[in-house]
Order: C-alpha cells, then structure tokens, then sequence
C-alpha cells in the first residue's frame, strides 16, 4: 500500500472512531457498552496514528495520538494516555522540531494553553514516580510543567512543581541543585503575606543541603538567610541549624542527636528531612559508623 493509501485508510479509522465517540454518548448506550465503544474508538485513533507515521504525515499521527491519549485519560488508564501523548510529542517533533523541542507531551492543540500542558507533564510525573519508579524522568517531567506554569504566571503552582523537584534532586545528592529552587521559592515567598511562614521551611532545607557539602558553606549559607528574612532568626529550624552545627564542629553526636530529638518533639520529622539529617550525622560518626538513627 501506497502513502496515499495508508493515509486514506488512516482517515477512514479517524471517521470511524469518532463515531464510536459520538455513539458512546448517547443515554441508552451510555448504559450499555459505554466504555466498549471509548476502548474501541481508542484502539482506532492509535491504528490511524500508526497509518499516518506509516505515510510520513506526521503532524495527522500527531493529532490521532492525541485523541487517543484523551480518552485514555477518560478511561482512566494514566499510563495509557501518558504514552500516547509521549507519541503525540514525538510525531509533532518530525512535523516541526521548532515548535516542539521537547522530549515528550506537548502538542499543536496546547499551544497556548500551557495549564494544559502542565497539567499533562504532573500527570506523566507522578506516573513516572509511582508506577515506572523513574526519578530522573519524574524531576524532568515536573521541571517542564513548572516552566508552563511560569508560561501562565501560575507562580504558586510552578512553585509546587518545583519543590517536588528539589525534593528528589536531593535525594539524588544533587545538591546544588536543590540549594538553588529551595533560596528561589524562599525569595519568592518571604515577602508574601501568606506564604511567608513557609520561607523559613525553604531556607532550612536549603541548608541542609549545604551543611551535607560543606559545614562551612552551611555556615555562611544561614548567615545569608537570616540577613534575607529576619524572622528566620526566631524559627526553631534556624535555632536547631545553629545547634547542629555546633554540635558538628565539635564532632559531638550525642548533642546533635539530642538537638534533633528535642526539635522532633514539637515539631514531627518528615522522611525527608530525616533522611537528610542522617546524611549530616554520618560525618560526625566518620563514613557512616554508629546505629544510623537519630533516636
């Protein structure tokens, strides 16, 4: 079969899809095999999509795709509608790799429509951080969807994204990294009326991730905050920085347990800051000795 062929056959599939769309939201058979006919319209957005790639139109393998994602999304299957739209990007990409530089989801019905698109890269985010266990792809995917927020000037949520992503950096030991969103969204926020109160959480973990670099860079890193936003100064995560590192310096664990027990007293440790505290701890026990915990 020729490309005129396999074009036309892949319209015909189109065609009919649609009407299986159209047929599955009828009252009677929204009752009986509503989401038979969605699956098989589904399955036939994907097959012409194919047909398209097969005749080299891509940006019509493109929009096949993208259909197919959308109901996918409708029938809940996340994974499904995150790879179809995986497809989309990358058939677009051949049809115009200037208007889609991206490794991935986004498409010419998105154009300027960039809450979308965020919405899609969460999506395929959180896939990739609960189903497929893939940090680097999940951290690239939110990093994206923040950039599309900023598109929007939804700052809150960019920064929400962007929190999740100096989460896992850290995880990963990417510190730098870290460090730079965690000062970012702290600078952002302080100055904010409501959301001040939680600079002080993003100036903690900042440090945090410096003091496990460097004391010295921790040092002068909660110098720099507290000069930012003076009411870091009276937080207990500033007054339990300035006890860990004394406690560090003196290579004392048992008063840098003590100081991270009496803060978990009042204020319960998550897994992240715990993990990262621990990290800190084994420097005082040299490479790792001791029971590992901060009880």
């Amino acid at each position: 079969m020729d490309n005129a062929g396999k074009e036309r056959e892949a319209v015909q599939l189109m065609a009919e899809a649609e009407k299986r769309v159209k047929a599955s939201h009828s009252f009677l058979r929204g009752l009986f095999g509503g989401n038979t006919r969605i699956e098989e319209a589904c399955e036939m957005y994907t097959r012409a999509a194919n047909m398209f790639k097969m005749a080299k139109n891509w940006s019509a393998a493109g929009n096949a795709f993208c259909q197919a994602a959308k109901l996918h999304m409708q029938l809940q299957s996340k994974h499904d509608s995150a790879t179809s739209f995986v497809d989309a990007g990358n058939a677009y990409k051949k049809a115009d790799p200037q208007v889609f530089p991206l490794d991935g989801v986004l498409t010419v019905r998105l154009r300027g429509r960039f809450t979308i698109a965020a919405k899609h890269h969460i999506t395929i985010a959180e896939i990739y951080e609960t189903e497929l266990v893939d940090i680097e792809k999940a951290i690239a995917h939110y990093e994206q969807s923040a950039d599309y927020y900023k598109g929007e000037e939804s700052n809150s949520s960019a920064n929400k994204c962007l929190l999740k992503v100096a989460a896992y950096a850290a995880q990963l030991e990417q510190y730098q990294k870290a460090i730079e969103i965690y000062e970012q969204v702290g600078a952002n926020t302080m100055d904010n009326p409501l959301l001040k109160y939680s600079a002080k959480d993003y100036f903690f973990k900042a440090a945090l991730c410096h003091f496990i670099v460097d004391e010295l860079n921790a040092k002068l890193a909660l110098e720099k905050y507290e000069e930012m936003f003076p009411a870091f100064t009276d937080s207990r995560e500033c007054k339990l920085l300035k006890k860990l590192l004394e406690a560090h310096e003196e290579q004392n664990s048992e008063a840098y347990t003590e100081a991270v027990k009496e803060f978990d007293s009042i204020s319960r440790l998550d897994q992240w800051l715990t993990t990262m505290l621990l990290r800190i701890k084994k420097s005082i026990q040299g490479d790792g000795e001791g029971d590992g915990d901060l009880k």
